[in-house]
């Protein structure tokens, strides 16, 4: 087995890592959702499945993000690869961004209210 074959098959080790943190994250914040669905105050249970749901969406997109750096500019470091690669970050980027700003409230640079100055 070649170096570029082992580096490869991190790369989408990795990236089933972050499709199993979404797939993972999603049957969590649903059980949770359905569990307390009754026993919180009306509209804190949504909030809360939907704040979860969220970052389990932007954790598995880290790691699908990884995954593609590895094995594209390892593995097959065409300009071609590159600049695809490129493209597939800044949508991914831009989904994890927007993805923040809904769950959290604010953007990922903006201080968080709850922490103490």
């Amino acid at each position: 087995m070649e170096f570029s074959d082992v580096i490869s098959i991190a790369g989408y080790a990795i990236e089933a890592v972050g499709v199993l943190v979404v797939v993972v994250g999603s049957m969590l914040s649903s059980f949770v959702f359905v569990r307390s669905f009754r026993q919180l105050p009306e509209g804190i249970a949504y909030r809360t499945y939907r704040r979860q749901l969220g970052r389990s969406i932007i954790l598995g997109l880290e790691f699908l993000i990884a995954g593609d750096i590895i094995r594209t500019v390892i593995v097959a470091d065409t300009l071609e690869n590159v600049a695809v690669l490129g493209m597939i970050i800044l949508i991914r980027t831009f989904l994890g961004l927007t993805l923040h700003l809904e769950v959290e409230g604010r953007w990922p640079w903006q201080p968080d209210k709850n922490d103490p100055p």
